[in-house]
C-alpha cells in the first residue's frame, strides 16, 4: 500500500491507461505530471498582478519625471523576475500599465497650465460646495472647461457664496490669475489651474437633474439635522454624508487629535451601510437586476457625497465586488483594493496628490490584511479581538501618510475608535433614512432624530475626552512602543499555544506519514 501511494501519477505525463511509444529517454515535468501547472500559474498571476500593478502605477503617476520613473519600474520588474520567478505575462502587464500611467500623468500635469488668463464675465459652474478656508470661504468653479478657485474674505460676499451649491451655475465677473507653484501643487488633485478674483456676482441657476436631485437630498438632511442642538447637527451631517462645512474649528481639531477625523470623511463604511439598508430590496431581485440596482445605488451615493476621493475609492471597490459576485469570481478585498487603486490612478493620475485618497487606501489595506491576522492572534482578549485587530490594522495602514502629512499618530486613537466607531456606524446606518424623514416631515423630527442625537453626542464626547488624554510628543512614541511590544508578546504567545495544541492533538510526525 505504501509503495502504491508513493508512486504518484505516471511519470511520462500520459493519462492512466493510455499507450505511448517506449523510449529510453523520458522528460518529465512534475507540475504537468501532477496536473497542477495551470492552477499554480493562475495563483501566481492572481497574487503578483494586482499588487504589482497598483504599486507600479502609483509610482509612475506620483512624479512628474515620468520617463525616469518608468525606467526605474522596468528595472525593478526585471529584478523581481529574477528573485521570485514571477510569471512573464504578469510582469509584461505591469510594465504596460506603468508606461500607461506615466503617459497619463504627464498629460494631466501638462493640462494644469491655464489656457486663458485675464478678465472674464459670464456663467460659471460650481464644482463643489463652498468650504471654510481659514477666515475665508473657498469654492471651485469651472470656466470654459478649466477649474479656478475662488476665495472670498469679505463678510457679505461669504454670506452670498455659502448659499451656493455644487452643480449650480452663477454669473461672475472678475479676473483669472495663475497660481504660485506651492499653491498649485496643493490643489493639483482637484484639477485647479488658477485663481479667480471676483468683482461681482449676480444670477444663480440650477444645475443638471442629477445635481438638483443630490442638492434636494442634502437639503432634506440639513433640515433634519437642524433639529439637533448646538454643533451636533454639523457633526451628524459629517457622519452621514461627509458634509463638514459648518463644523467649528475646535471640533475639527479635537477629532484630529483623537484620531477620529476619518469618521467625518465618508468611506467604505458608509457605502456598506447604504447597501445594507437596501439589502431587503436587493435580495428580491434577479442577479443581473440586483447588480444594476447596486451599481446605480453606489453611483447615487458617490454623487450625493460630492465625489470625495475616499468615497470614490470605496464606490469603485463596491462596484468591483458586486461585479465579481454576479460573475461568480473570487472577491478578495485586498485584490479589489489593488485593482481600484490601479484603475482610479489611470483614470485620474492627479489622485496621487490627494492625502484623503491615500489615507483611505492605507486604512482599507490595513483592515483587509493586518486586521484579520492580528484578530486571530489576539483571541485572549475575547470579543474585543476583532475590533481591536481591525483598529490596529487601520492604524498600521495610515501610519506613513499620517506621519508625512500631519506629523503625528495619536496614541488615544486606538481606545477612541473602539468606543466611537460602533456608535458612529449606527448613526451612519440609521441617520440617512432618519434625516430624510425628519426633513420631509418636521413634526416627527424630534422623535425620529432622538437616537441620532444620543449617538452624535456620544461620539463627540469620546473625541473631547480622548483629545484631553492624548499625551503628545515623546510620550506618544513611548506609548506606541509599549503597545507594539505588548502586541508582539501576545502574538508570540498565541503562536506557541497554537503550536502546542496542534502537537498534542496530532502527535509527532513520523516518516510513514
Amino acid at each position: 500500500m505504501r509503495r502504491r501511494y508513493q508512486r504518484g501519477p505516471p511519470v511520462s505525463g500520459a493519462p492512466v491507461g493510455a499507450s505511448a511509444p517506449w523510449s529510453w529517454r523520458v522528460r518529465v515535468s512534475i507540475r504537468r505530471a501532477y496536473g497542477v501547472r495551470r492552477p499554480i500559474e493562475r495563483q501566481a498571476v492572481g497574487a503578483a498582478l494586482p499588487v504589482g500593478a497598483a504599486v507600479a502605477v502609483a509610482v509612475a503617476t506620483g512624479r512628474r519625471s515620468s520617463p525616469v520613473v518608468v525606467v526605474v519600474v522596468l528595472v525593478a520588474l526585471v529584478l523581481l523576475r529574477g528573485c521570485v520567478h514571477a510569471p512573464r505575462r504578469a510582469l509584461l502587464a505591469i510594465a504596460v500599465l506603468a508606461i500607461l500611467g506615466a503617459a497619463r500623468s504627464e498629460a494631466a500635469w501638462t493640462a494644469l497650465a491655464p489656457d486663458r488668463v485675464g478678465p472674464y464675465e459670464g456663467w460659471v459652474e460650481l464644482v463643489d460646495d463652498p468650504q471654510p478656508f481659514g477666515r475665508a470661504t473657498r469654492v471651485i468653479v469651472e470656466i470654459e472647461g478649466e477649474r479656478f478657485e475662488v476665495s472670498e474674505r469679505r463678510r457679505a460676499a461669504q454670506i452670498r457664496v455659502r448659499g451656493w451649491r455644487a452643480g449650480e451655475r452663477v454669473v461672475l465677473h472678475g479676473d483669472r490669475r495663475v497660481l504660485d507653484d506651492e499653491r498649485a501643487g496643493r490643489v493639483a488633485w482637484q484639477h485647479v489651474v488658477g485663481e479667480f478674483r471676483v468683482d461681482w456676482a449676480s444670477d444663480v441657476a440650477t444645475g443638471s437633474p442629477v445635481d438638483r436631485a443630490s442638492n434636494r437630498v442634502r437639503e432634506l438632511i440639513e433640515r433634519g439635522a437642524a433639529t439637533l442642538p448646538g454643533d451636533d447637527g454639523a457633526l451628524f451631517r459629517g457622519l452621514v454624508v461627509g458634509d463638514d462645512r459648518d463644523q467649528p474649528r475646535a471640533m475639527i481639531d479635537r477629532f484630529r487629535a483623537s484620531g477620529l477625523s476619518h469618521l467625518t470623511a465618508v468611506s467604505g463604511q458608509n457605502v456598506s451601510f447604504v447597501l445594507a439598508a437596501a439589502g431587503p430590496l436587493l435580495v428580491r431581485l434577479r442577479p443581473w437586476w440586483r447588480w444594476a440596482v447596486t451599481i446605480g445605488l453606489i453611483a447615487w451615493f458617490v454623487s450625493l457625497t460630492r465625489f470625495e476621493p475616499s468615497i470614490v475609492r470605496a464606490g469603485v471597490m463596491a462596484g468591483l465586488s458586486a461585479t465579481a459576485f454576479v460573475l461568480g469570481r473570487e472577491r478578495s478585498p485586498f485584490v479589489l483594493l489593488c485593482w481600484a487603486v490601479t484603475g482610479l490612478l489611470l483614470i485620474d493620475p492627479l489622485l496621487c496628490r490627494s492625502v484623503g485618497f491615500w489615507l483611505s487606501v492605507g486604512a482599507t489595506g490595513g483592515v483587509c490584511t493586518v486586521g484579520p491576522w492580528l484578530a486571530s492572534r489576539l483571541s485572549a482578549v475575547g470579543p474585543v479581538a476583532l475590533p481591536l485587530g481591525v483598529t490596529l490594522g487601520a492604524q498600521v495602514g495610515v501610519v506613513v501618510p499620517a506621519m508625512l502629512v500631519f506629523g503625528r499618530l495619536p496614541l488615544v486613537s486606538v481606545p477612541a475608535n473602539l468606543l466611537a466607531v460602533p456608535v458612529a456606524g449606527f448613526v451612519m446606518l440609521y441617520g440617512l433614512p432618519a434625516g430624510l424623514l425628519a426633513g420631509t416631515v418636521p413634526a416627527v423630527a424630534p422623535l425620529v432624530m432622538l437616537p441620532c442625537r444620543v449617538g452624535v453626542r456620544w461620539v463627540d464626547t469620546v473625541s473631547i475626552v480622548a483629545a484631553r488624554l492624548e499625551p503628545g510628543g515623546t510620550a506618544t512614541w513611548i506609548g506606541w512602543a509599549v503597545l507594539a511590544g505588548a502586541i508582539v508578546v501576545a502574538v508570540v504567545a498565541a503562536s506557541r499555544r497554537s503550536a502546542a495544541m496542534n502537537g498534542g492533538r496530532h502527535g509527532s510526525p513520523s516518516a510513514d506519514r
